[in-house]
């Protein structure tokens, strides 16, 4: 009896089913109604009681291993047959979609290469500041409406105010306490503040800011800077114009126009028949803010500029509505494809 069963072990070991009717008949041969096994079952009968467990247990063993083959047979033939029916070698390949960058990346890139050129280098900072990198450094007086709930986002009030930036000069403030001058620098980044979204407005966005400290710094270095940043962002033809205005880190400040590109400064409904078009903000570095992070400002002066980027974005590819860059519409965003 050992015998036989051993023997019928090795025969299902080495049975080779190559297709579903082959299965088949390994399925009658070995589970069917009237199996082999079945046969040496009714043969236990005859086995000497002293044999009868060990024999049992071998019958059974038999069994199961002619059920564990037929299953591991069964699945292999349905996963060829399930790779034959899906795959069709004589059929092309899918097409693989290029895909695009996002506007924003791309105008940010592009700002940031054209102050590599001369020479500026990249800062970043933490978007969760302290009171003092986001305001009391710059200047800000502690009566600033931008203090107020309505306009910066806090996460937490009293002794240690910590909230989310209102702008990359935090950067500017981390940069300034931990080099020397001179100082030659951009922060780019994302920036918070508590407004109401809208085609023309977000509750965040993002900046790009500058700041150059060195010895015998001028205006007319903050002037000629913009308009070569003006130039090669909007073409040789671009002109900038500066208007008087305030912020509490520069003195003095100015609001920087450029000539509107649409309609080569002749008037158009983009620039509101001006000719001009706002794009950033600077003055030259209040002598508090540098006094604030330990820089002599007898010794040195600076100027600092900022950008809204997605107001560059705006003017390059004119799109007037700012939430669409928040979207993540593929629509949308696959009309940008420079830059891949």
């Amino acid at each position: 009896m050992k015998e036989k069963i051993a023997e019928i072990v090795k025969a299902i070991s080495n049975e080779s089913v190559k297709n579903t009717e082959e299965l088949e008949r390994f399925r009658i041969k070995y589970l069917g109604s009237k199996n082999v096994i079945k046969h040496l079952f009714s043969e236990l009968k005859n086995v000497p009681n002293e044999s009868k467990k060990e024999v049992g247990q071998l019958l059974n063993g038999l069994k199961n291993h002619a059920q564990e083959q037929f299953d591991v047979i069964k699945i292999k033939l349905e996963n060829s047959s399930s790779e034959e029916s899906v795959i069709d070698t004589s059929r092309p390949g899918d097409q693989i979609e290029v895909g695009s960058r996002h506007p924003l990346s791309l105008v940010r890139s592009e700002i940031i290469e054209i102050f590599d050129r001369i020479g500026f280098t990249v800062s970043e900072g933490p978007e969760i500041e302290d009171d003092w990198h986001n305001f009391s450094a710059l200047n800000f007086p502690p009566e600033h409406p931008a203090r107020d709930m309505q306009d910066t986002f806090f996460i937490e009030k009293g002794t240690n105010e910590m909230a989310l930036r209102t702008h990359t000069s935090s950067v500017q403030v981390r940069v300034m306490e931990n080099e020397k001058p001179p100082i030659r620098t951009i922060s780019p980044g994302r920036v918070y503040r508590n407004e109401a979204i809208s085609a023309r407005a977000h509750c965040f966005f993002h900046q790009v800011e500058g700041l150059y400290i060195d010895k015998d710094v001028s205006f007319a270095d903050l002037k000629q800077t913009l308009l070569y940043f003006a130039q090669e962002m909007f073409g040789e033809k671009a002109q900038i114009r500066l208007r008087p205005s305030y912020f509490p880190f520069t003195e003095p400040s100015a609001e920087v126009d450029v000539s509107c590109t649409i309609c080569n400064s002749k008037g158009c409904n983009v620039c509101k028949y001006t000719g001009w078009l706002e794009i950033l903000g600077c003055g030259m570095v209040d002598p508090n803010v540098l006094e604030s992070s330990n820089i002599d400002s007898k010794t040195y002066s600076g100027f600092a500029f900022g950008m809204g980027v997605e107001r560059i974005a705006q003017l390059k590819y004119r799109v007037n509505d700012l939430r669409l860059y928040s979207e993540n519409d593929i629509r949308f965003l696959k009309q940008f494809t420079s830059g891949i």
